[in-house]
């Protein structure tokens, strides 16, 4: 077995990588997938993460008796939040919650002391917000709000379950100079009647259930129920993991069946050369159950040593690697990799199939006789087929017609040599594809619907004629963001509201990235909301503003598409029609503003929003490196595999054409253009699949992304250049085996 793994160690280390890489990825990415799922539902527990939230304004006794009478709530604790500005240079937001009794969705702490009801001095600070600013504990720190001015000092610093991911709507990346969340007692409210507006709830059954309860007893008296999945940051980190869950259960079956289909090949190439071998051993008394368990033991032992090692590096190396770009974006108390018995069955199955797969290979000499299966195998015939009797095969070409029968010979080699071509052109799909979209998405949401430059964010203390001022003399318009809860008769979601006063500096598109045109009268849901509600044009949603309780109902009358925000676009004055306000949040200018404003909290331009988006792409950034990386180690490995195995299949087909005197060139052809046959439609197989794949990646991706995944034509040049070049790249390694053949001995093998 040594010596045989010594000989044909190039395709013994093949198998060994391939049942590496496979159990590598799988065992990698699955653990750092469910380390996520593990880290955050851990956290969800040891904060007492609320099952939903009830927006009410009339969160009195009686509304709580009406709640628990429900039957299905099990917990319940009453909030202020609201939105305050710090006394910074900046004035970053700040989210405060003052709280009854901090048992749902409770503050995490991380240095300090533990939240106490009691305590009207204090707060409890986001600990990112704090690292930002270079805050500690015993620093006294201001906040401003609805009128009010309050000074706390800042008794524990800490995390929170709803702001796992926590981001403000003009901005892709969390920037924790800008924005952050605090925790207070009810007690520290400035007023003697504290306005709760917040009902964090636990409850039992399904949320769908308890909404319809709820809007059963107590519908009119609140604005909306959000269940746990709707919430921004529940949602998107749950389809994270979704993501990362997807690609650790697809891409490794490729590794994993190839290396199968290299290990069947290689077999059977092995026993065929050693029939003699075999024969003889029978003929001395060797039983076939240790001949086969010999050769069972090649695939085993090379298939046991790489999944074993793929268990052990793979958790250790990719996990680490993919939460270096994560933990820049989600905020966890922990980041650790999580393990499964699930990887150990992969790598299981895969040593147990190596055994079937090897057992295959071999059964067929055993049935044999020992005076049969000490002579050559008897080479294969082919029959002519419907296309060999056609009139036209006698005018085709010496090679074209060589290469066909040879394949029908040989139609496992074919197939496995199509299969391997596949896996290599579906992974470089994937990888420049998912390269190809996410540059589309910059050019379509950075170029074509926004084509302002800069954007100053606008203090909510801020005067019109303040905002007047500033906007004359950056040479912007006004718009309106905030966010919304829509909802149809199916379902509800929160999206965001852009209300414009006709600037032409923002473009709605359609899916197509075409611009459109919504008129004045008009209200333009985008196509990921539409298609989540499941209504289209001329159906009615009632949505209302995030914390408002004036709920209004309108028509659809346009659909469009928008890559990063999902939501609703309305005029001006069309929002005023349905008796809300247009409050200026932010001004927008095709001008490069550099200058600070007394009344601006921040300015964005485009070039920073495409570094942010960027950033936010790493970790996928990284997927495609690793993707292309492994693409092209199996594009190696498979057609130098298949190359070889080609080559010693026709050795003595080459030796008698030679022997006939055609050219060493002639039968370099001859390999060639079968290679170029069987990657041409292993290319073309592989161009749909692996786009097919691209898609599903980015439908795991989630709610808050509408993406349309494209596959560009340098995408699908590149691909089939590498995959080509390493084709014909093979087929050079392999011209001079023929040129060296020694064709007497190839001859007289057979005799």
């Amino acid at each position: 077995m040594i010596r045989d793994i010594k000989k044909h160690k190039t395709q013994f280390i093949s198998i060994f990588l391939m049942a590496f890489l496979g159990v590598f990825v799988f065992a990698g990415v699955g653990s750092e997938s469910m380390g996520l799922d593990e880290n955050v539902n851990q956290f969800y527990e040891d904060t007492n993460m609320a099952d939903g939230w009830i927006y009410s304004f009339y969160l009195n006794d009686l509304f709580l008796e009406q709640v628990d009478l429900l039957g299905a709530t099990t917990q319940m604790e009453r909030q202020v939040v609201i939105n305050s500005v710090a006394d910074f240079g900046n004035h970053p937001d700040i989210t405060l919650h003052f709280v009854e009794n901090n048992t749902v969705s409770k503050f995490y702490l991380i240095e300090g002391e533990p939240l106490d009801i009691n305590d009207s001095e204090g707060v409890w600070l986001d600990k990112n917000f704090a690292d930002a600013k270079g805050l500690n504990v015993g620093d006294n720190i201001t906040f401003e709000f609805e009128g009010f001015v309050i000074q706390k000092v800042i008794k524990g610093i800490g995390y929170s379950p709803e702001y796992v991911y926590h981001t403000s709507i003009y901005s892709v990346l969390p920037d924790f100079n800008k924005i952050g969340f605090a925790y207070l007692s009810y007690k520290a409210f400035p007023s003697d009647t504290v306005p709760y507006n917040v009902l964090n709830i636990k409850f039992e059954g399904t949320a769908e259930m308890y909404s319809e309860l709820l809007a059963y007893r107590l519908d009119g008296y609140y604005t909306t129920f959000i269940e746990n999945s709707q919430h921004s940051s529940v949602s998107l980190f749950s389809d994270q993991i979704s993501l990362h869950k997807m690609m650790a259960d697809v891409f490794p079956v490729v590794f994993i069946l190839v290396s199968m289909l290299i290990l069947l090949t290689t077999m059977a190439r092995i026993i065929t050369h050693q029939r003699t071998q075999i024969g003889v051993l029978k003929a001395n008394g060797f039983k076939n159950r240790s001949i086969i368990l010999h050769y069972l033991s090649y695939g085993f032992l090379l298939v046991l040593i790489g999944s074993v090692l793929g268990l052990i590096l793979g958790p250790m190396i990719l996990p680490s690697l993919l939460y270096s770009a994560m933990n820049f974006l989600f905020t966890l108390p922990s980041w650790k990799p999580a393990w499964n018995m699930n990887f150990v069955y992969v790598a299981g199955a895969m040593i147990l199939m190596s055994l079937v797969v090897s057992y295959y290979s071999a059964k067929s000499i055993f049935d044999e006789s020992p005076s049969e299966a000490i002579k050559p195998k008897k080479p294969k015939v082919s029959s002519s087929g419907f296309i060999e009797r056609l009139g036209v095969w006698n005018k085709l070409s010496f090679n074209f017609r060589w290469n066909y029968r040879d394949a029908k010979r040989n139609k496992f080699r074919a197939l496995m040599t199509i299969v391997g071509v596949m896996g290599c052109t579906t992974l470089l799909v994937c990888a420049f594809g998912l390269n190809d979209t996410m540059n589309d998405l910059i050019e379509w949401d950075f170029n074509i619907i926004d084509n302002y430059d800069s954007e100053l964010t606008v203090d909510s203390q801020a005067s019109q004629s303040e905002i007047d001022e500033v906007a004359d003399e950056v040479n912007g318009d006004q718009i309106m963001k905030c966010l919304i809860e829509i909802e149809s008769s199916s379902a509800k979601k929160t999206g965001m509201i852009l209300s414009s006063n006709g600037t032409d500096l923002i473009t709605p598109t359609d899916s197509n990235m075409n611009k459109i045109e919504i008129g004045v009268d008009e209200v333009s849901i985008s196509q990921k909301i539409a298609d989540i509600l499941g209504v289209t044009v001329g159906d009615t949603i009632e949505w209302n503003i995030k914390g408002s309780d004036k709920k209004v109902v309108t028509k659809i009358d346009k659909i469009h598409a928008d890559p990063n925000s999902q939501g609703i676009i309305i005029s001006k004055q069309k929002l005023e029609e349905l008796g809300l306000n247009f409050t200026t949040t932010s001004i927008v200018t095709a001008d490069h503003v550099d200058k600070n404003y007394s009344i601006i909290k921040s300015v964005t331009t485009r070039e920073s929003r495409t570094s942010d988006w960027h950033d936010l792409m790493l970790a996928a950034w990284i997927l495609i490196y690793i993707l292309i990386i492994f693409a092209s180690i199996l594009a190696v490995i498979v057609l130098y595999n298949l190359g070889l195995l080609s080559f010693i299949e026709i050795e003595r087909e080459m030796a008698t054409l030679k022997v006939l005197g055609f050219k060493t060139s002639a039968l370099r052809r001859l390999l060639l253009t079968q290679n170029l046959w069987f990657t041409s439609i292993g290319f073309i197989l592989g161009l749909p699949l692996g786009f097919y794949i691209l898609k599903m990646m980015w439908n795991a991706a989630g709610d808050s992304y509408y993406v349309l995944p494209r596959l560009s034509l340098t995408t699908v040049i590149l691909s089939g250049v590498i995959t080509f070049s390493l084709s014909i790249l093979v087929n050079w390694m392999f011209s001079r085996k023929i040129k060296n053949l020694d064709m007497v001995e190839s001859l007289k093998g057979g005799e």
